[in-house]
C-alpha cells in the first residue's frame, strides 16, 4: 500500500466571486450505466467504511449514526464453504449483516475473497477446477442477496503477495474474473461489479488487467489509494488513472472510479505518529476530496481499532476505538455528514494560493463552503456578497459569524471548516 506524493491540482479557468451569488454548472458528461446505479454524488450517500463483522451488533447503529451509509467487509469463501458444494449463509452471519444494513439504509460492499484449501493450496486462484469453484461460490452468492443492490468485489489487493500468493499474477486473477463475472451478473441484476481492489493505484500492473480484458467484465474500477502524504497528493494519480481507463475501455463506456479502501493510522506509513486530531482532518479531507472528484464511493479504513499493541499500525486505523468510544475522526466524519447533508459540491474554487482548498457546494437554493488549508494557520479574505452565516468546525462545534464591506475573513487551517451561508 505505497504511492508517491504528488502536487495539488488547480482548478483550470479564470477566478470566480468566492462566495454566494455564483452559478457554477455541474459536469455535463453522460454517466456510465454503472455510475446510475452507484450512490449520487450527495453528502453523504458514498461515504463508507470497512469492518471486520458479520452479524447484526451494535456497532451497525453506531456506523449508521455516524454517517456511513456504505459498508464493506470480506466475504469469505472457506467460511461459507466448508464442505465441497455446500454453501452456509446463515451461521457465518451474512443472513443478519445483510438484513441488519438493509433496514439502516446501508449499502454493502461483499469482498469475494480469498482461497479454500477443498480447492487451491495458496492463497489464490490458479487452477481451472479452483476457478470454477470459486464462480460458483460467488454465483450462489449473488442469488441468495439477489435483487438488494450489492456492490460485488473480485479479491481484495490480488496485486500483493500477502493476498495473492505465492506472487501476484495479471493472468490468473484475470481469469477468476472472467469465469466468475457472467454467472454473478445473471444471478444478481441488482448488482455491480468491482475489481480489481489494488493495494495502491499500481499503474503497471493495471495497465496489464486491462490487457486481458478486466475492463470488458467489469462495471466499476476500485482501487485503495493509501499514502503516508495527505490526502490531497491523490488528485494526479486519479486524473492518469482515468486517462489509462480511458485508453483501454470497450467502446462507448465509461468505468467508473472508486475508492474502495484508503485510511490513516495512528501510526503512518512513515511510521511517524499521527495523533486523533490529523487522522480526524485526513478522513474528512479525504471524503471531501474524493467527492469532488466524481467519486461516488470513498471507503474509510477502518471503523474500529483492531487492537491495543501501540506499536501495531495495523491496530490503529478505526473511528472508534476497541470498546466503540468516538475517536475524533467518528466525530469528524459525523459532523461532516450532517452538516452538509443533501449537499453536492459544485466546484473547487480558485484562489492566489493552491494550499488553500475551498469548496462551493449547493443543496437546492442553500450554498455552503468547505474550507482548509495544507500549510501553516493563516488567515484569508474572500470577496463576498453574503453577509452572515454558521462556521461549522471539524469536530462539530457552531457559531454564527456576520461580515461587512463585501469581504469575509477567516482564520483557517488543516481542520476543515463548513460555512453555511445565510444569504
Amino acid at each position: 500500500m505505497q504511492s508517491c506524493p504528488h502536487v495539488i491540482q488547480k482548478s483550470a479557468g479564470k477566478s470566480v466571486s468566492l462566495i454566494a451569488g455564483l452559478v457554477l454548472l455541474l459536469s455535463t458528461a453522460s454517466p456510465s450505466p454503472a455510475a446510475s446505479s452507484l450512490p449520487e454524488l450527495t453528502i453523504p450517500n458514498g461515504f463508507g467504511v470497512n469492518i471486520h463483522f458479520t452479524g447484526d451488533p451494535q456497532d451497525l447503529d453506531l456506523i449508521r449514526d455516524g454517517g456511513f451509509r456504505v459498508l464493506r467487509m470480506d466475504f469469505s469463501w472457506s467460511g461459507v464453504e466448508r464442505q465441497k458444494g455446500v454453501y452456509d449463509f446463515e451461521r457465518t452471519g451474512y443472513d443478519a449483516l445483510t438484513a441488519g444494513c438493509l433496514k439502516r439504509g446501508i449499502r454493502m460492499i461483499y469482498i469475494l475473497d480469498y482461497s479454500n484449501r477443498l480447492y487451491e493450496q495458496e492463497q489464490s486462484v490458479r487452477t481451472e477446477a479452483g476457478r470454477k469453484a470459486f464462480a460458483a461460490f460467488a454465483e450462489a452468492a449473488a442469488r441468495r442477496y439477489s435483487g438488494k443492490g450489492i456492490l460485488w468485489e473480485f479479491w481484495n489487493e490480488p496485486n500483493i503477495k500477502q493476498f495473492w500468493s505465492p506472487q501476484p499474477d495479471v493472468e490468473n486473477y484475470c481469469k477468476l474474473v472472467e469465469e466468475a463475472a457472467p454467472l454473478i451478473r445473471k444471478a444478481d441484476p441488482s448488482g455491480l461489479l468491482l475489481a480489481p481492489a489494488t493495494s495502491g493505484i499500481p499503474f503497471d500492473w493495471l495497465e496489464s488487467c486491462f490487457k486481458q480484458g478486466l475492463l470488458q467484465w467489469i462495471d466499476v474500477l476500485s482501487v485503495h489509494p493509501y499514502r503516508a502524504q495527505a490526502p490531497e497528493t491523490v488528485l494526479e494519480d486519479y486524473d492518469r488513472l482515468r486517462k489509462l481507463i480511458e485508453q483501454y475501455a470497450p467502446q462507448g463506456r465509461q468505468i467508473p472510479i472508486i475508492s474502495g479502501e484508503w485510511g490513516y493510522s495512528n501510526i503512518n506509513w512513515d511510521k511517524k505518529r499521527l495523533p486523533d486530531e490529523q487522522q480526524a482532518r485526513y478522513l474528512a479531507r479525504m471524503f471531501l476530496i474524493n467527492l469532488h472528484q466524481k467519486v461516488p464511493v470513498s471507503i474509510w479504513y477502518d471503523w474500529k481499532n483492531d487492537g491495543a499493541d501501540p506499536n501495531e499500525r495495523e491496530h490503529h486505523f478505526g473511528t472508534v476505538e476497541r470498546d466503540l468510544k468516538p475517536k475524533a475522526a467518528y466525530v469528524a466524519v459525523k459532523t461532516l455528514s450532517s452538516a452538509l447533508a443533501g449537499y453536492t459540491i459544485d466546484n473547487r474554487l480558485v484562489t492566489s494560493n493552491e494550499k488553500d482548498v475551498i469548496y462551493l457546494l449547493r443543496n437546492g437554493n442553500h450554498s455552503a463552503l468547505a474550507v482548509w488549508t495544507t500549510e501553516a494557520d493563516h488567515e484569508i479574505a474572500l470577496p463576498s456578497k453574503a453577509s452572515a452565516g454558521t462556521l461549522i468546525d471539524m469536530l462539530g462545534q457552531s457559531r454564527h459569524i456576520a461580515w461587512q464591506s463585501g469581504e469575509l475573513k477567516l482564520s483557517i487551517s488543516g481542520s476543515p471548516q463548513f460555512l453555511l451561508l445565510a444569504d
